[in-house]
């Protein structure tokens, strides 16, 4: 079955943006250009937008290049990060410091890695507030309890002086979400933040993130490989594949219409109710590593729809409003977008 061609361009936009990242390309020197390539994404004000795709994807480094925090050895090629009007790639360390833990928190994987263990959790709340509102160690940590309490921990004023060690993973990560929002932010990054979690606190600490994003209107972008986590929780997706963006949509859309084979075949790797006993889709092959990516399309390897087409480069086309993909085929109406691509 075939569909009509699409048009190309770029869809209006419904939100106002917070976060607009545009042509962004890292490398790794000469030897592995292109680890990630013309990455195009918006956070809107108040919404939240997951950044999904296998490891490996360029999801991860994308989200480090918003915070500041690549590693040396890469280096940023081409493009920007607005920030409410700030570009993020030519400030100095000092504006950094000023936006990262202010206007933009972030909650890491692994709490046990992110936080201090030094220092009790109260003193590491604190420490946002005494660095970006100058405020006296009692407030802070008055400040803190109020956060701790914010997020669910009981006996908060008791917790302060507890160290990471004494609490449990559940409770590391309401303490690393505490810490994220202490700054006040606009914006909050969370990388895998429910992974390392057993599916009841996962479900408690998406609940306490939806709390927060309403009461104090944060946007949310969300760095997983979790789709339930996706349908759950997010607005928007945003699907990575070997440092390219492949599919840009709103959630239900593009679980109820993936336009791009490369978002199909991730939908179709997850249990579904309504299809029992049906063996799951098995994405042959591996995220190719940087350096060795093909040309063209590169999840044409792998993909059962390539055609010698895709060997050339992809444009992005419009479906609709807000939802973009960059395969040639779809374009072209070979394919038609859904869960049958």
């Amino acid at each position: 079955m075939t569909a009509a061609p699409l048009a190309t361009g770029t869809a209006p936009a419904t939100a106002e943006a917070l976060l607009s990242v545009r042509g962004l390309t890292l490398d790794l020197g000469t030897t592995q250009p292109g680890l990630v390539q013309d990455v195009e994404f918006t956070v809107p004000k108040g919404r939240s937008v997951a950044l999904i795709g296998e490891s490996g994807c360029g999801k991860t480094l994308t989200a480090m290049a918003i915070l500041g925090l690549l590693p040396r050895a890469v280096r940023v090629v081409s493009g920007e990060i607005d920030f409410a009007g700030t570009d993020l790639l030519t400030c100095g360390p000092r504006e950094l410091r000023r936006i990262r833990g202010g206007p933009v928190g972030a909650v890491f994987q692994e709490p046990m890695s992110s936080l201090d263990p030094t220092m009790t959790v109260g003193d590491q709340i604190a420490e946002a507030r005494r660095i970006h509102f100058k405020e006296g160690r009692r407030t802070a940590r008055e400040h803190a309890r109020g956060l701790l309490d914010r997020v669910g921990i009981p006996d908060a004023k008791r917790r302060l002086d507890s160290y990471p060690h004494e609490m449990s993973g559940g409770m590391q990560q309401r303490v690393m979400i505490a810490a994220a929002i202490a700054g006040e932010p606009r914006l909050v990054l969370a990388d895998e933040p429910t992974t390392a979690l057993d599916v009841t606190i996962q479900a408690e600490i998406l609940e306490l993130l939806r709390d927060l994003r309403r009461d104090l209107g944060l946007a949310v972008l969300l760095v997983t490989h979790d789709l339930g986590v996706v349908a759950d929780f997010c607005d928007e997706v945003v699907v990575m594949y070997a440092g390219h963006v492949v599919e840009k949509a709103p959630v239900r859309e593009a679980f109820r219409t993936p336009a791009h084979p490369y978002t199909s075949a991730l939908l179709g790797s997850v249990p579904r109710s309504d299809r029992a006993r049906t063996p799951l889709e098995v994405i042959g092959g591996r995220v190719p590593p940087a350096g060795s990516f093909p040309g063209g399309c590169r999840f044409r390897p792998r993909c059962r729809h390539a055609a010698a087409s895709c060997g050339e480069p992809q444009a992005d086309t419009v479906l609709a409003a807000g939802h973009h993909t960059c395969c040639g085929r779809v374009a072209a109406g070979d394919l038609t977008p859904g869960r049958e691509l």
